[in-house]
């Protein structure tokens, strides 16, 4: 048996949504051992002069307790 917790983080990326994807796991990655997956819960992106300038996702990062 494992025991598996989720945490939510966001992300963002000026390049694309796989960008800001990678940029959460990246940073989770930092203090989080053990990830196991990642859902993309929620997409959003920022507009600055009629121009998509930043994308930005919600992440639910699971990673494994030992």
């Amino acid at each position: 048996m494992a025991i598996v917790k989720v945490i939510e983080v966001i992300a963002s990326s000026e390049k694309g949504w796989e960008d800001a994807t990678k940029n959460g796991i990246k940073q989770a990655g930092k203090t989080v051992k053990n990830i196991l997956s990642a859902w993309v819960s929620d997409q959003k992106v920022i507009v600055k002069d009629n121009e998509v300038t930043e994308f930005r996702v919600n992440l639910k990062i699971s990673f494994e307790i030992k």
